[in-house]
This record gives structure tokens, sequence and C-alpha cells, in this order.
């Protein structure tokens, strides 16, 4: 169990630094990492105990850990933000934040994508663009937004009170 306890937070971290993706969004090279990465650890869990057993125990401990990480994530906001991160602002009044997409190792292929998956044309109709903890990304468009918030290309004529 103390192996395998090691190995869960290992990869949990792992995982963690690596960035925000979600399952579909895999690239082929994310896969065979995942792919490679579970069979390299996996002796490094049971050790020399290959039973059906080892095997089991190994499993039963994968599942408490995620299970106990999941709850206390749940009570404890600083965890949860350390374990599953905080959103990134990709987009912002119209403009592509530069160093938040290298950050998270988003290309402009891939945003425009996700533009297009939500309807929307291009980037300047977008007030703000989020790059969620799952990997996600919504989309606010500036007429979503309050009126207090204007399009920075669209000038507003307010009345001035008499």
């Amino acid at each position: 169990m103390l192996r395998t306890s090691v190995v869960y937070l290992l990869i949990l971290v792992g995982v963690r630094l690596c960035g925000k993706r979600e399952v579909g969004q895999m690239t082929p090279f994310d896969l065979v990492l995942l792919l490679l990465l579970s069979n390299s650890v996996q002796n490094a869990m049971t050790g020399s105990d290959t039973s059906l057993g080892g095997g089991i125990a190994a499993a039963i401990t994968l599942f408490f850990l995620n299970t106990m990480v999941a709850d206390f994530a749940g009570l404890n906001r600083r965890f949860r933000k350390l374990v599953q991160g905080s959103p990134s602002m990709l987009i912002h009044n119209g403009e592509v934040v530069e160093a938040h997409m290298a950050k998270e190792h988003v290309s402009m292929d891939e945003l425009e994508r996700a533009l297009r998956e939500h309807g929307i044309a291009t980037v300047a109709d977008v007030s703000i663009g989020v790059l969620e903890v799952d990997g996600s990304m919504s989309f606010l468009r500036f007429e979503d937004v309050k009126e207090t918030a204007p399009h920075p290309h669209k000038r507003r004529w307010v009345r001035k009170p008499e």
C-alpha cells in the first residue's frame, strides 16, 4: 500500500504539472505518455508481488487515495487549487493573452478551433476567454457581458445627467 501511495502522489503531481487538457483533447503523444507511464510504474506499485491479490491491493489503494484526495479537495479550497489548478484567462477584451497561452501550451489553432465550436468568428468578439481547470475553454462575448463593460472597439455614447 505504501508503494502504491507514493506512486499515486508522484503521478498526481506529474499530471498536475503537465497542464490542463480534457481526455478528449489528448494528443497522440499525451496518450502514449499516459500508457507508458502506467506501464512503467506498475512494478513500483506491486513490487515482486505479481499475484492477483497484489494487483487487487494496489487497485483498492488507488481507489481509496483518489476518493480521499477528491473529498479533501472538496473541503479545502487551498488544497483544491493546488491539486486542480486554477482557470487561466486566454482572451481579455478581444485580445489574446500570449503569456497565458504559452504557459498553458495552447496553440492559436486550438484556440480558434474552440472559438468555432462555440460559434464565435473571431477573438475580437470575445470579452473573456478562459481555459478551465478541466481543460475545456469557455467564452463570454461582449454582448453577454453587462452594459458596464463595453466592447473596446465600439464607442458608447452616454448621456450626461442634467
